[in-house]
């Protein structure tokens, strides 16, 4: 038995109800999220069901929905295979990153799946697609490679029971920093010469403390160079929940040159603070000329705003 709590999903847990769900649940819930007249986000609250749920059951039912046309969906079901833990979604996770027939946000969120499933098969196949032709997928890859390298190196070990815990018990593309220093963490954080992996421990570090100058230091990587990144710190800042941040995913939002990947992170993370004034922003992007990923996370996320709220 899993008691389900009202945290954000990728993510973060967005759509997870609020009620405690056993193995009885899996098979109403496994129907729910394979219909695809069902209004998309029960489905979410389907997954999120069989996500926590867990086990071979649930991973059959998650694993026949990636037949769906919604991206959203299918990345959504990914991410959720990462986060369960069970390598037995490794072969599914390989298929789907292999599939150059994909959409991105799906390749992109099986990659990073695998890293957060680990072992050596999952870092064969992340250094297989490490230089892969689509950027955000390659750059997802080398960096779980790295994490998963760093995991097993000496690195890791000096700082094992060192490392500030995470208060959000995501599995993380990085870990954080040992480093408190805000100021230092923020440099890192913008230093677009430095690697992606360091930069994203300075990312999950700023979250974990999560204080304002934190938050806008966070905000700021919002303009950074590299799509994958900008996607990470929206995420982030979705995590954390905070109105500090409000104005900087409005713009990210808002920017219709952004790629779809990071504005349907901004219209998540905005869907977690859930004020009136998003709510009624998050509405302008429910027609039909928005684009399908797009348009799925706003519904998604004025669904997690009425819950919140």
């Amino acid at each position: 038995m899993t008691n389900l709590s009202l945290s954000h999903n990728k993510h973060n847990g967005m759509s997870d109800p609020v009620k405690t769900v056993t193995s009885a649940d899996v098979e109403p819930a496994g129907r729910v999220l394979n219909d695809g007249t069902a209004p998309l986000n029960a489905r979410f609250r389907a997954l999120f069901t069989l996500k926590h749920v867990g086990g071979p059951e649930a991973l059959s039912w998650i694993t026949q929905a990636f037949d769906d046309p919604s991206a959203l969906l299918k990345h959504e079901l990914a991410y959720c295979l990462g986060q369960m833990g069970d390598p037995a979604a490794i072969p599914v996770l390989a298929g789907l990153l292999a599939d150059k027939t994909r959409e991105t946000i799906v390749r992109h969120e099986a990659g990073e799946a695998l890293a957060a499933l680990g072992g050596p098969e999952s870092l064969k196949l992340l250094r297989e697609y490490s230089q892969d032709s689509v950027a955000e997928v390659a750059d997802t890859c080398q960096l779980g490679v790295k994490m998963l390298e760093y995991k097993e190196s000496e690195v890791s070990r000096d700082e094992e029971g060192l490392l500030p815990v995470n208060p959000y018990a995501s599995v993380d593309p990085a870990p954080p920093l040992r480093e408190k220093d805000v100021s230092k963490l923020k440099a890192l954080l913008l230093d677009e010469k430095a690697s992606l992996f360091e930069r994203y421990r300075a990312m999950f570090t700023l979250r974990n403390i999560g204080s304002d100058d934190c938050i806008m230091a966070l905000a700021e990587g919002l303009k950074g160079d590299n799509a994958l990144f900008r996607h990470e710190v929206a995420y982030v800042l979705g995590q954390i929940q905070s109105e500090v941040a409000k104005e900087q995913l409005f713009d990210c939002l808002r920017n219709e040159a952004e790629n779809d990947m990071v504005r349907h992170e901004c219209a998540e993370a905005l869907g977690s603070i859930a004020t009136d004034e998003i709510k009624e922003e998050l509405k302008l992007y429910l027609g039909d000329s928005v684009p399908s990923v797009l348009r799925q996370s706003c519904e998604v996320a004025l669904d997690f705003c009425d819950v919140k709220c």
